[in-house]
C-alpha cells in the first residue's frame, strides 16, 4: 500500500467518523426538542402566584421553620426551571468508577416533570449521554454512546415512573415553592429535625422524608424505596439523598452541591456528586406581567 493510498483511508475514515458524529448530534437534538416540548406541553398554570407565610399554620415545626429560612413573604411561585450541573458519576454498581459529567436540566413544576440532559465523560473523546425524565406521569431513562450506540432504553414501567417522580420531589430543594402545601405538598410531623412529605401525580403517591439541619435547611431526603437498576431489572432498594453549600439564587435560598446514594446493606453507596452552575426561574409572576 502506498503512502497516498493510506493517506486517503485515513482521510476516508476521518470523514466518516464527522459524518457519524453529526449525524448522532442531529439525532440527539431532535430527541431532546421532542422531549421538551412535550414536558412544556404537559404544564399547566400555577396557582397561586405568590407565597403568603399564612400558608404555614399548622405545618410541623421544622418544615415552618425551612420554608421561613429559604423564602421571603410575596416570593412569586416558581413555574419552571433550567439548571446546569458539574460533576461526577459512579458507572458501576458494585466498585468506584467515577468519571465527569455536565448536564443541563429542565424542570417544570405543574405537572410536576423534567428532563436530565447529562454527557458523562467516559474516557477522552468518548460519552454516554442520559436523557433521564419524568413527563406527564411518565419516566424515561435513555443512554447512548456518542448520541448514537444505544446503551439503555428502559421501557415506562410503573417502577421507573415512580422512581422518576421520587427525583422530582428530592431535587424540589432546587425550586423550593414546589413543596408548598399550596403546590399540592401534603406534610406530616416525625420529629423537631423531621417530617414527611406526600406528593401525588396523577396514580402515583409517594412519601419521602425530609431531615433539617440546626440551620432550618433540608439536609438528607430519604425514601423507603425507589427502583435501582441492576442487571437490567428494577429492584426497589433505599434511597438517599444530601444537601449542602446553600446560596441564594432568584431571592431563595436553594443547594448548590449534592449527592444520592443508595442506602444497601454494607452502608451507603454514593453514585452521583454534584454541583449546580447556573439556575434560571421562570415565575407564575414577574416584573411587567399583570398579576
Amino acid at each position: 500500500m502506498t503512502l497516498k493510498t493510506v493517506i486517503q483511508v485515513v482521510m476516508a475514515l476521518v470523514v466518516a467518523c464527522i459524518a457519524l458524529a453529526l449525524y448522532g448530534n442531529a439525532r440527539w437534538n431532535a430527541g431532546t426538542t421532542q422531549i421538551l416540548y412535550r414536558l412544556d406541553a404537559a404544564q399547566i398554570k400555577s396557582a397561586p402566584q405568590f407565597f403568603n407565610a399564612k400558608e404555614l399554620d399548622g405545618l410541623p415545626e421544622p418544615v415552618q421553620r425551612y420554608f421561613k429560612t429559604v423564602l421571603k413573604e410575596g416570593q412569586p411561585i416558581i413555574t419552571a426551571a433550567t439548571v446546569q450541573h458539574t460533576g461526577t458519576f459512579n458507572m458501576s454498581g458494585t466498585a468506584e468508577n467515577w468519571k465527569p459529567f455536565t448536564s443541563t436540566q429542565r424542570v417544570v413544576t405543574h405537572r410536576p416533570g423534567f428532563d436530565w440532559d447529562a454527557r458523562v465523560e467516559l474516557f477522552p473523546g468518548i460519552a454516554a449521554h442520559i436523557h433521564d425524565a419524568y413527563i406527564a406521569g411518565n419516566g424515561m431513562l435513555k443512554v447512548a454512546v456518542l448520541r448514537l450506540i444505544p446503551v439503555a432504553n428502559l421501557p415506562e414501567t410503573a417502577d421507573l415512573s415512580k422512581g422518576e417522580f421520587m427525583r422530582f420531589c428530592f431535587e424540589a430543594a432546587w425550586y423550593p415553592t414546589a413543596l408548598l402545601p399550596s403546590q399540592g405538598v401534603v406534610w406530616h410531623f416525625v420529629d423537631a429535625r423531621s417530617a414527611d412529605a406526600t406528593f401525588t401525580d396523577s396514580n402515583i403517591t409517594l412519601k419521602v422524608r425530609f431531615n433539617f439541619g440546626a440551620d432550618g435547611l433540608i439536609d438528607t431526603v430519604y425514601a423507603k424505596e425507589r427502583g435501582r437498576l441492576v442487571d437490567t431489572k428494577m429492584t426497589l432498594t433505599p434511597w438517599q439523598g444530601h444537601f449542602s453549600k446553600y446560596a441564594e439564587r432568584s431571592g431563595m435560598l436553594v443547594p448548590l452541591e449534592s449527592e444520592a446514594g443508595w442506602v444497601l446493606p454494607e452502608g451507603l453507596k454514593t453514585y452521583n456528586r454534584s454541583t449546580m452552575t447556573t439556575a434560571s426561574y421562570e415565575f407564575a409572576f414577574s416584573p411587567g406581567k399583570k398579576p
